[in-house]
């Protein structure tokens, strides 16, 4: 047998004699890419670690802003009373004031109109801030906004599943009840 080479003509064989093979392949697979002359191995591991740094930077972010969140939302808790607090301050240096006059005072009746004057502030003061009481004697029990605590016989058919009378007045504040009214009803 004789080689191939050897049957070509002398300017032939240096035609058709390739690059040493490290030109062509590289040391893992012998394939480059054409674009960036790179291994695709190596392509594909620097794209994965690109985005291994883009989940990483994207969790530390999101991560960041969760314990912000966090961290805001107590404080907004921690001080959303504030304001009613505010409002609430100068009822109690009315009621202190009241207290002190009441103690040289030996007629009820100014007390009493102070008492008045110091609750109705109040009233407009939690008024402002969405509280709100509502009514209950003489409507028909609902359990979603009245608490029964008792039942009585009722005096006539159209005062049955009514309510006759109130223990503990019920509030909203905005559309959510924030106490049940404690009521007696007819039955």
């Amino acid at each position: 047998m004789q080689n191939n080479e050897s049957n070509l003509p002398e300017g032939e064989l240096e035609q058709n004699n390739l690059q040493p093979e490290t030109d062509i392949k590289t040391e893992t697979t012998g394939i480059t890419d054409e674009k960036s002359g790179m291994d695709p191995i190596q392509l594909m591991e620097q794209k994965l670690n690109e985005s291994n740094d883009k989940y990483l930077r994207l969790y530390s972010d999101f991560d960041n802003f969760r314990k912000r969140t966090l961290k805001e939302k107590a404080e907004i808790i921690k001080t959303a009373s504030e304001d009613v607090f505010k409002s609430i301050l100068p009822v109690l240096d009315d009621f202190e004031r009241a207290l002190k006059a009441s103690e040289s005072l030996s007629d009820a009746a100014p007390i009493k109109e102070g008492m008045s004057l110091i609750f109705h502030k109040l009233r407009n003061n939690t008024q402002q801030k969405g509280l709100l009481a509502f009514e209950s004697i003489g409507e028909p029990f609902n359990p979603d906004t009245m608490e029964a605590i008792t039942h009585v016989p009722a005096t006539d058919e159209n005062a049955k599943g009514k309510v006759v009378d109130e223990v503990e007045k019920g509030y909203k504040l905005g559309d959510k009840v924030i106490r049940f009214a404690k009521v007696v009803v007819a039955q």
